[in-house]
């Protein structure tokens, strides 16, 4: 129970420290929040928790696929200004786009 705790804690901060970070230097945040930290943090507790070192092959695997499907939800943002939308429309499309990227993630594992 101490070692769950101890990682909300550690994620929390993290999480916190970068939205913090977004309103006083958001190219630095975001370039924090790009790098693989949270999949690295993920990826050590995982096999120190239960040591099963196929499990967190699979896990990599599955993070090294989800990578670029997740990227999919920034699309919409990266069109935003030019086609007029506003931050909800957006958000949703990103969403929508998100969820897309998950079914293809799951087909994708599904053949490795």
């Amino acid at each position: 129970m101490i070692f769950f705790l101890t990682k909300i804690i550690f994620s929390s901060f993290l999480i916190a420290f970068a939205s913090w970070l977004s309103i006083k230097k958001p190219v630095l945040a975001g370039f924090i929040i790009a790098l693989p930290i949270v999949s690295m943090i993920s990826i050590f507790f995982s096999y120190f928790e239960k040591k099963d070192f196929e499990k967190t092959m699979l896990f990599a695997k599955s993070i090294f696929v989800g990578v670029p499907l997740t990227l999919t939800f920034f699309i919409p943002f990266l069109f935003a200004k030019n086609l007029g939308l506003n931050f909800l429309l957006t958000y949703s499309l990103g969403i929508i786009f998100l969820i897309a990227g998950y079914f293809l993630h799951k087909i994708i594992m599904n053949t490795i």
